[in-house]
């Protein structure tokens, strides 16, 4: 169509002089609309009121959405790659919004169909959305930056993970002025984050740019670039990366660092009131943060803006980092220390909220440091003849985390027997809640899946030359520069 031929690659090539620090904010302006996805659970606790649901059915709408993730990102990578970040970027803002739209269309209907139809528009359109808004940046700025792909990479990422930062306290708000019951608020809610984020996106989609064929910076000569070790100058197509034992043991990696992370991520509202009770002459169990329901429920939205504040520093400044370290040294930190912190939570969490708030925002920050780092691994390992497939493909790492994250733990919620506090809606009355010790179990299972990870990332090795391209490549990030595969 003549009329959006704007989003055509040949329409996104930056000029001679354009500033490559333009790029991040579009990045951003993206990664933070999407990054709302990590914000789910600030209203997890009137979808399941409104449709009288567990956690395990409500947690549901998160997984399917990052299982789409992956899978639009691993389906649709070689088409990034070909039709460019800005037409990518567009069609990730219509799937994006009109999964909001359909699913508030879900939740007004109500019950069990009403339910699915939340899956299908936040899981399964928004999740489309979800992964092609995902890679579509990350392959650009490690093009901008090949001088520094870690610090490239942790500017586009730390907005997904920052994302929360807004959409906690904004959902919190608009919630709270629609008013109504928890069906209309969401409903409402889900209307208005469509417009916001249609709009937001587009400002991403209309800045964004390739760099024209040859382009680099003006301080940095790539024939003069020493690689570290495990960085190739070769190329790896996406067809033979998936052949390698380097791609599937980062793929556990991934998976095993992403499951851990989201475990926390996909409860942290519910959580930190749940390690913070004590029970009363009469039985109840209150929290020992407030002793106002009302305002601890406030509180937990604050922890989950404030988890979403640890997750954006992660993703920039350890995958900064790793331009110095390594990518496979600070990996070691991610797992080893990532199993420390799920140790010492599961010990000693309940005793100190400073505590518990510090070792969340530590093993959130690593968590979102994995998703930063990892373009850089692949960089690395596969060179950048496609790389946004390769990387779109390892997103099924993702999904399978996003399953296996919030079932863990909501399966393990789910197992045990509640006890009685009080009803925020109601002083008088009383519900279901959990204490710490009900959340042991799942964090112990989270510190084993960190060191499977811990171990996969100790045998990554440099990739054998049979896989490496042969003669003159192109280079899909930019579709025109011709490069020598081996030069």
């Amino acid at each position: 169509m003549p009329a959006l031929s704007f989003l055509d690659r040949a329409h996104t090539v930056a000029r001679p002089g354009y500033s490559r620090w333009l790029i991040p904010p579009a990045a951003l302006a993206i990664h933070f609309s999407i990054g709302q996805a990590y914000a789910t659970s600030v209203y997890k606790g009137q979808l399941q009121e409104h449709f009288d649901a567990g956690h395990t059915s409500v947690g549901l709408i998160f997984s399917i959405a990052i299982v789409v993730l992956g899978l639009s990102a691993a389906l649709f990578g070689t088409w990034v790659d070909r039709v460019g970040p800005r037409k990518t970027m567009f069609t990730a803002a219509c799937c994006w919004a009109s999964g909001f739209v359909v699913a508030a269309g879900g939740v007004a209907l109500g019950g069990t169909l009403g339910l699915w139809v939340v899956y299908l528009g936040y899981g399964v359109i928004g999740g489309i959305g979800l992964g092609l808004g995902y890679i579509s940046p990350v392959s650009t700025l490690i093009k901008w930056f090949p001088d520094r792909p870690g610090l490239a990479t942790g500017m586009a990422i730390m907005g997904f993970g920052g994302g929360a930062m807004i959409a906690s306290p904004l959902s919190k708000k608009l919630m709270s002025v629609y008013g109504g019951d928890a069906g209309h608020q969401v409903t409402m809610l889900f209307l208005t984050l469509a417009a916001i984020y249609f709009c937001f996106m587009m400002f991403g989609v209309f800045l964004v740019r390739v760099p024209a064929p040859g382009w680099h910076p003006v301080h940095w000569d790539p024939a003069e670039h020493k690689p570290k070790k495990l960085q190739t100058t070769a190329h790896v197509s996406a067809g033979n990366a998936i052949r390698t034992p380097q791609f599937w043991l980062l793929w556990v990696v991934l998976m095993c660092n992403t499951t851990a992370g989201i475990g926390i991520l996909e409860n942290a509202g519910p959580m930190i009131q749940d390690f913070f009770r004590e029970e009363g002459a009469d039985g109840i169990w209150r929290s020992t943060l407030d002793a106002d329901p009302v305002t601890v429920a406030t509180m937990a939205g604050g922890f989950v803006a404030l988890l979403s504040v640890g997750n954006m520093a992660g993703r920039f400044l350890w995958s900064t980092c790793s331009d110095f370290v390594g990518r496979k040294n600070i990996y070691m930190l991610y797992l080893g220390g990532g199993a420390v912190m799920f140790l010492i939570l599961a010990t000693a969490g309940s005793t100190s909220v400073a505590l518990f708030v510090l070792l969340c925002m530590v093993i959130v920050s690593f968590y979102g440091a994995g998703f930063a780092t990892v373009p850089s691994y692949l960089r690395d390992l596969f060179g950048t003849f496609q790389v946004g497939a390769i990387h779109g493909r390892l997103l099924t790492a993702w999904s399978t985390a996003g399953i296996l994250g919030p079932l863990i733990i909501n399966g393990v919620l789910d197992s045990q027997t509640p006890v009685q506090g009080p009803d925020p809606e109601n002083p008088s009355g009383t519900v279901d809640v959990l204490t710490a010790s009900d959340y042991a179990l799942g964090l112990y299972i989270m510190v084993g899946v960190l060191a499977i990870g811990f171990v996969c990332n100790l045998l990554i090795k440099p990739v054998s030359e049979r896989f490496h391209e042969t003669g003159n490549v192109t280079d899909a990030a930019d579709g025109a520069r011709s490069v020598d595969a081996h030069s």
